[in-house]
């Protein structure tokens, strides 16, 4: 009992533990669902991921392998076992850039396409449900940090909230 007591007040003194372990926590949900919708289309979740980062590439953008691996924050080498598995699974088709032919381009197979749109369909529905949980969560977060800053910074901290 006493070993219970002793780690609460240790607990207690570590500022904002209870605020991020809340947050942590909204954030290990949802990626849990994700993970969980994407299994249920018979994908991994990071296979899902890589969907996304080639569905949202931007216009002036291409989706090569190291701005995959960029935006999955991954390894080149690691991106590119995920695009070769991804592509035997019929996700996702490689293509040699016309302009370097060193580099290879991915790009979502009609496949590819209809799962990516089915899963984002679900993971919107469960941000509509869970969103206002997530969002209090931050706010506590945010809140306790920009009250921490301001009163290191002497001030009311009026400006950083405008």
């Amino acid at each position: 009992m006493a070993v219970m007591e002793n780690e609460t007040k240790l607990a207690e003194s570590i500022p904002r533990l209870v605020e991020l372990a809340d947050f942590r926590h909204q954030l290990r949900t949802f990626l849990s669902f994700s993970e969980s919708a994407s299994e249920s289309c018979g994908i991994a979740a990071q296979q899902y991921q890589l969907m996304q980062v080639i569905g949202s590439v931007p216009a002036d953008r291409q989706a090569s392998i190291s701005y995959i691996a960029d935006r999955m924050i991954l390894r080149h080498n690691s991106t590119v076992e995920l695009v070769d598995r991804a592509e035997r699974a019929g996700l996702v088709e490689r293509r040699h850039d016309e302009h370097d032919l060193r580099r290879s381009l991915v790009q979502l197979t009609p496949q590819g396409w209809a799962i990516l749109e089915k899963l984002v369909a679900l993971h919107l529905e469960e941000l509509h449900l869970h969103a206002e949980a997530m969002m209090r969560a931050l706010r506590k977060v945010q809140a306790i940090s920009l009250a921490n800053r301001s009163s290191k910074n002497g001030d009311s901290g009026e400006d950083e909230r405008r």
